[in-house]
């Protein structure tokens, strides 16, 4: 179970695996309600994360910047979401980013934890 803020939506992890979202919708990042196997959540301003139980990611949302282009990750064990960017930690340590890099917070590259 757990909870994240948005900008003007709240999202939450039930412990079953489904998500519940409230607030502003106007990006579609409440739409989690076919969600389910999720085990982590995370907001962003307009968009909404989750992480499914075999390391694939959800994300729903405004993808201005690309930061609901999440589809192909794979081996993810965490998830945050910046204001229009998405990090994701991957099994093996390797931190990969999507969205804005205006002033670089996608550059996570090199990144291993």
């Amino acid at each position: 179970m757990a909870v994240a803020a948005g900008y003007l939506h709240t999202v939450g992890l039930k412990a079953d695996g489904s998500v519940a979202a409230v607030g502003r919708n106007k990006h579609g990042q409440c739409d989690v309600s076919r969600w389910h196997d999720i085990v982590a959540i995370a907001a962003g301003s307009y968009h909404t994360l989750g992480l499914k139980s075999d390391g694939t990611v959800m994300a729903v949302g405004d993808n201005k910047y690309g930061q609901c282009d999440v589809s192909n990750w794979c081996d993810t064990v965490a998830v945050a979401a910046g204001c229009a960017h998405t990090l994701g930690l991957k099994s093996d340590g390797m931190v990969v980013a999507v969205g804005d890099n205006e002033y670089g917070q996608c550059d996570v590259s090199g990144w291993h934890l």
